[in-house]
């Protein structure tokens, strides 16, 4: 889980940089009054928030998503695995009783002779 959230947090702070980087190309192209760019600022300021943690949130419950599904995988696996093992089981011992039956069989043909 600290992977994860180390991931979210980086991809967090990737898109904030990317909002302070742009809010500075702004300001040195685009010349305008103090209170004008302040505005555009905080108004640019609060869609990228926005679309980080949509982002985020998008990104945790992809990983959620994934875990849950490689969780369920993981069960069907070994369920699998399960049953092939008690089949193997069945028929080795069969093949054990088989084998127990002729042994029998040629230990009684042998007294015989």
């Amino acid at each position: 889980m600290e992977e994860r959230d180390k991931k979210i947090a980086a991809a967090a702070l990737m898109v904030f940089a990317g909002g302070v980087i742009g809010a500075g190309l702004a300001l040195l192209f685009a010349p305008q009054s103090g209170s004008r760019t302040r505005k555009d600022i905080f108004r640019y300021a609060k869609k990228t928030r926005n679309r980080t943690d949509e982002a985020v949130d998008d990104l945790a419950a992809n990983v959620s998503n994934l875990v849950e599904t490689i969780g369920e995988k993981t069960e069907d696996l070994l369920e699998k695995g399960k049953d092939v093992a008690g089949d193997a089981r069945k028929d080795l011992i069969r093949l054990i009783e088989e084998g127990a039956s002729k042994l029998e069989k040629f230990r009684t043909i042998l007294k015989r002779v």
